[in-house]
């Protein structure tokens, strides 16, 4: 079925027609962006939801070894995410100001330096794989960190396939190639979970099984994404030599996006990374309570964080074009759309959570906590998480990346860190004293962000 039948029927709809069209796109446009993010979305998170069950019948010191080591993994792969997103932002606005050569010169520098990066990070982790996992996660126990250290290394070879497909991805997304983008990460993730299906639960190979997995459906979803960008993308009129030129001009746009929104990825994730080393000293349960409750947090928030991906290409063209007052109504209607989104999952999921823990076969031990991090998650993202997620990637899009990062960095590390650490381990609230302190730092968080979306420093900055 093709999305023409459902453009028709959402034609001369008047609420459509004032809240998510404008000079520079119209809604049409905006849905044909939006649900091909959507769709992939859902399919990273359930396949993720997949993968970890899948992991989950090879015991809980695999689940807990796998979940550790993708907190140091998120922490490390953002770095180079963040330098994509920067270049899906020029991409975007060149896009939007009709800039067709600087639109090509804009994607193969994103491609060329997000891969350098992640070259650069696999070696470095590669390197200093023990140092790392004993001074992080030392507290657990030895058959935790045996596995982490087998996943840890398998998963730092898989960055540059990862890169790759990210980066191409992203410079599709800011041309407005969403459709492709979902292609290409369809290609590499349910080939994932079929070489997990295969390793992990006919094989009971366990996490070497999923290391072995990963790899290969990283590169083999950067060799599809390569032969697109060159052979199929004819817009772009790409080759291959033109990942081996360094406009300088070019990379320094991108890394002016990117490298704030790194640092804050970096301090972001790092504070999330200190958070799980610290859930880690409550023990083995607690390890699976997060990782079986922030799986299970993904899902409820997949429409919302579709939407926080497609504003990027949105607010980007917007602004690349001229027109701020596109991309401020914009974004209000994106932030009711999302805090809706949140509302109406969680009430359609929320009762089902027996049948959908029941995946993960979690010791009985653990499911009436996990159900209680659930709720509060639940509870507190309907208002909180568009303005905190939403929000700063509109404002990054505008080119405000410096304060969104700053920002981002020191609520990360006064109220979800800080006040965790406090609430879950000096007053003894466990897990559910870091998931609440998490909910607060998103509140604080989108406060701030709120504040600066009603100035107009946001969109002053001349990214192109």
């Amino acid at each position: 079925m093709t999305l023409k039948p459902l453009f028709a029927r959402l034609q001369n709809n008047a609420f459509l027609e004032k809240h998510l069209s404008g000079e520079s796109m119209d809604y049409r446009q905006i849905f044909a962006l939006y649900l091909p993010i959507l769709i992939d979305q859902a399919f990273i998170v359930g396949l993720n939801l997949v993968n970890t069950a899948m992991i989950s019948s090879s015991g809980v010191a695999a689940v807990s070894a796998v979940n550790i080591v993708d907190s140091l993994n998120i922490f490390l792969i953002s770095v180079f995410v963040a330098v994509a997103t920067g270049g899906t932002v020029v991409v975007a606005q060149y896009k939007g100001s009709r800039n067709d050569r600087n639109v090509s010169r804009a994607s193969a520098a994103t491609v060329t330096a997000v891969t350098l990066l992640a070259v650069g990070i696999g070696l470095l982790l590669i390197g200093f794989h023990n140092p790392l996992l004993k001074l992080l996660f030392g507290a657990a126990s030895a058959d935790v960190l045996d596995n982490a250290r087998v996943y840890l290394i398998g998963s730092s070879i898989s960055y540059v396939g990862l890169a790759v497909v990210q980066a191409v991805c992203s410079a599709l997304r800011g041309i407005g190639k969403t459709r492709a983008s979902l292609f290409l990460s369809l290609i590499m993730n349910l080939l994932y979970v079929l070489l997990n299906l295969l390793l992990i639960t006919l094989l009971d190979m366990g996490v070497l099984g999923m290391t072995l997995a990963i790899n290969i459906a990283r590169f083999a979803g950067a060799a599809c994404a390569l032969y697109y960008l060159f052979k199929m993308e004819a817009s772009l009129h790409l080759h291959l030599s033109d990942l081996f030129r360094f406009p300088i001009e070019m990379l320094r746009k991108i890394l002016f996006i990117g490298i704030p929104f790194a640092a804050e990825q970096l301090f972001f994730n790092g504070g999330k990374l200190l958070t799980q080393v610290f859930i880690v000293s409550l023990g083995t349960y607690a390890i699976a309570t997060n990782a079986i409750g922030g799986s299970l947090a993904g899902v409820f928030q997949i429409p919302a964080s579709a939407l926080s991906l497609t504003i990027v290409t949105v607010v980007g063209q917007c602004i690349g074009s001229g027109s701020v007052s596109d991309a401020r109504k914009f974004i209000k209607s994106f932030l009711w759309l999302g805090s809706g989104s949140l509302a109406l999952i969680s009430l359609i999921l929320l009762p089902l959570f027996r049948p959908l823990v029941s995946i993960f076969s979690p010791p009985s031990d653990i499911v009436n906590d996990i159900f209680l991090v659930l709720l509060v998650s639940s509870i507190a993202q309907v208002p909180l998480w568009s303005i905190s997620f939403i929000l700063p990637s509109a404002l990054r899009a505008a080119g405000d990346s410096r304060f969104t990062s700053i920002t981002s960095m020191l609520t990360m590390w006064l109220f979800r860190v800080i006040l965790g650490y406090v609430l879950g381990i000096t007053l003894g609230f466990g897990i559910l004293g870091v998931w609440v302190a998490m909910c607060s730092e998103w509140g604080v968080r989108g406060a701030i962000f709120l504040w600066r979306f009603r100035g107009k420093k946001w969109y002053a900055h001349k990214l192109i």
